[in-house]
């Protein structure tokens, strides 16, 4: 059972609107929502979709922007100009925020999906890119980070709104840096597994590392990915045992 010591419990969060095919199982077990639209996958047409389901069961929902590389689903890292970078960017956000205005929505975060995330964690130039750009344009929409990030520092810096996310299911090096999915084991997949991290992270603010360490970590809000095959069996047992 959770902690009755926790002050706050974080949100739990999902990457979805990526064209699988459980989307509509996995809302009603998730506080916030982070959207393709368009830049490893995504449309008008699966926003739309995605955030008719997020009305119904209440989930907030945010952007979920990547490098254009549906070929590689945005998993891996492109050399761009600043400028290219923030073109796909804002093409990216501005199609999430014109299906958001028409459902009648707000967007409540923006997280960067996959080598793009994953680089600018590791980055200080890239995190310096990613939020003057944010700075500039959405100063005021949070941003999810990775803790001890790059991204955290400069959103620290430039006195950005963010929240800080950790992966319930996946594993990570002694680095904080995600552990690369062609590892073993990077992606945790069965029930003891996740409950496992889960309940460290909530219960002793510790995730143990690859190698072991046991790393202390804080979380804003917790991630769930849509399309690990084991979601719809380890998700709702963990919703009800330290959510409810």
């Amino acid at each position: 059972m959770a902690s009755p010591n926790r002050i706050k419990l974080p949100q739990i969060n999902c990457d979805l609107g990526e064209g699988c095919a459980n989307d509509s199982e996995v809302f009603p077990f998730i506080d916030v929502a982070s959207l393709a639209c368009g830049g490893h996958t995504g449309s008008a047409e699966s926003i739309d979709s995605s955030l008719k389901l997020a009305a119904k069961f209440k989930v907030k929902v945010g952007a979920h922007p990547s490098y254009f590389d549906k070929e590689n689903f945005g998993r891996r890292s492109l050399s761009l100009s600043k400028k290219e970078l923030e073109h796909q960017l804002e093409e990216q956000l501005s199609l999430f925020l014109q299906v958001c205005r028409k459902n009648g929505v707000s967007m409540d975060h923006i997280k960067f999906h996959g080598a793009l995330y994953n680089d600018a964690a590791a980055s200080s130039s890239l995190a310096d890119i990613l939020t003057s750009y944010l700075k500039k344009n959405y100063p005021f929409t949070p941003v999810l980070v990775p803790p001890h990030s790059m991204m955290h520092q400069e959103v620290s810096k430039k006195k950005l709104p963010f929240r800080l996310e950790v992966f319930a299911d996946r594993r990570y090096l002694k680095t904080y840096h995600l552990a690369p999915r062609s590892q073993q084991d990077a992606l945790l997949t069965s029930v003891s597994e996740v409950a496992t991290q889960v309940e460290q992270i909530l219960e002793e603010g510790i995730i143990n590392s690859l190698g072991g360490e046991r790393l202390p970590i804080q979380a804003d809000t917790l991630c769930f990915h849509g399309d690990n095959p084991g979601i719809m069996d380890f998700l709702p047992q963990l919703r009800k045992r330290f959510w409810k």
